[in-house]
């Protein structure tokens, strides 16, 4: 029975994102004086060349008494990210299906200017 408590106790709130090769899990878990904490667990997936695969799992605890300095670091450092390097993802330029998406906007546009109205003129009008 006390296993079973154990286990209760730590889903107690739980979260997932995934991301690619890549599954973040956010969990809220309580201690043994029953406060709570929050665990980060970023499990990644590879793939053997004979097909079998395994994950490597990295995992990051944090305690209330952190949570609003790490918030701030955190905020912190993405804006600064994307700020200075913008939210596309160069990255994905690196794998093999990747295809540009264009915007529609243009720095320079060198092609002739179409006009919204179409007026129909028939023969006999000339």
């Amino acid at each position: 029975m006390r296993e079973h408590d154990m286990l209760e106790k730590e889903e107690i709130f739980s979260k997932v994102l995934r991301a690619g090769r890549r599954t973040y899990f956010f969990d809220v878990r309580a201690t043994k004086a029953d406060d709570y904490y929050i665990t980060i667990t970023e499990s990644k997936k590879f793939t053997e060349e004979d097909g079998s695969f395994h994950f490597k799992k990295h995992k990051i605890y944090l305690y209330k008494e952190d949570f609003t300095s790490f918030a701030e670091i955190l905020d912190e450092m993405t804006s600064y990210v994307l700020n200075h390097k913008g939210e596309e993802v160069i990255s994905e330029r690196h794998q093999k299906d990747f295809k540009k998406e264009y915007s529609a906007e243009k720095t320079h546009d060198y092609s002739i200017p179409q006009t919204s109205v179409f007026t129909n003129i028939e023969f006999d009008d000339i």
